[in-house]
């Protein structure tokens, strides 16, 4: 039996702690350049480092944002940016009270043997970008694993590849300081019922946990990123708001150990209201039947009104912070299940 030897047990579980504040959720704000550029130019911004420094600048000096977000994913490039001051992103953040965190994986690419399917990598060199982003600030780090569903997919080799990765992933952050958040994506993308996404889903899990745990990984140090049980976009017929919650739920009871330091979740394709609606559903019902703190990591779903409103006119920035401070309140309020739908005409 392996002894488990975790030198930095404590700042692990305070960090993880901390990533699942009560009241908060994280910022995913780690697209790649690749994807940076595709959402600046659908609003006619030109990419390039400054634009990109200048858009996620926005968020991360937006007021009183610290209320409500816990943690920042940063990507490569903005991890090494400073703000207009010259201060250095993660220090910004630090100093407001947000956890620094780093996208460590290096994209998804074609599974050999079974090339409609996706394996993630960026394990080799991995120990040496974990010290030198740890050095950066960075208390936390992300790999994305993507699930797909379709015909005869997922396999038992995809599901595998993916999982072993992730938790090879997350011993080697847990060694550096970093808790790991791990995401095994099932993609929203389809035809597919809710029933195929959960019974998926909780496949998924089971065979993460297990890898975990095969690698020493401590639960109470390592956060789930996890996809919501959800009807596929082009499904004959969506489950509601009510449907998601609840199979959500009962998926992460089945699977998810109780000593896991926190559950956060993916917008993944929904809308602002939608991703927000569903959280709230969840927690209203469940927040004190759980025992995980179960709030968000959204990218779009957290950007999307900020984005329009700067990509329309740059010299809006008082607006566009605006929007990310209000966003991130009604998602924070969802994260405790006491968001309500009138306080979106508040803003």
């Amino acid at each position: 039996m392996a002894q488990h030897h975790w030198e930095h047990a404590d700042e692990l579980t305070q960090t993880a702690r901390a990533m699942v504040a009560p009241g908060k959720g994280i910022l995913a704000a780690d697209e790649s350049n690749a994807t940076a550029t595709k959402r600046l130019e659908a609003v006619g911004v030109e990419s390039s480092e400054e634009s990109r420094r200048q858009y996620r600048q926005l968020f991360f000096t937006a007021p009183e944002v610290e209320n409500y977000i816990s943690g920042v994913i940063l990507y490569d490039e903005t991890i090494r940016q400073a703000d207009d001051n010259g201060t250095p992103f993660p220090d910004l953040l630090k100093e407001r009270g947000i956890v620094p965190g780093i996208k460590v994986d290096t994209g998804a690419k074609p599974l050999a043997g079974s090339p409609n399917e996706k394996v993630t990598e960026g394990l080799d060199g991995l120990r040496d970008r974990i010290k030198a982003y740890y050095d950066m600030g960075a208390r936390f780090a992300k790999w994305r694993a993507v699930i797909t569903i379709g015909e005869g997919m997922p396999t038992r080799q995809c599901l595998e590849a993916n999982a072993h990765a992730l938790a090879r992933y997350a011993a080697l952050c847990q060694e550096g300081g970093l808790v790991p958040m791990v995401e095994p994506e099932v993609l929203i993308n389809g035809s597919h019922d809710i029933d195929t996404c959960e019974a998926v889903t909780e496949e998924n899990l089971q065979t993460v946990f297990a890898e975990l745990h095969r690698h020493n990984v401590m639960l109470e140090g390592t956060i789930l990123k996890t996809s919501m049980v959800i009807s596929a976009l082009d499904a004959s017929r969506r489950a509601d708001v009510q449907e998601v919650a609840d199979r959500t739920v009962t998926t992460l009871k089945r699977v998810v150990p109780p000593a896991l330091g926190g559950v956060v979740f993916l917008s993944g394709g929904q809308g602002n209201v939608e991703a927000t609606q569903h959280l709230d559903a969840m927690n209203k019902k469940y927040k004190n039947l759980v025992p995980w703190r179960l709030t968000f990591s959204y990218a779009r779903a957290l950007q999307g009104p900020t984005l329009d409103t700067w990509g329309a006119d740059q010299s809006q920035v008082a607006e566009a912070k605006q929007e990310f401070t209000h966003r991130a309140r009604l998602n924070g309020l969802a994260s405790e299940g006491q968001y309500s739908e009138d306080q979106e005409k508040a803003a």
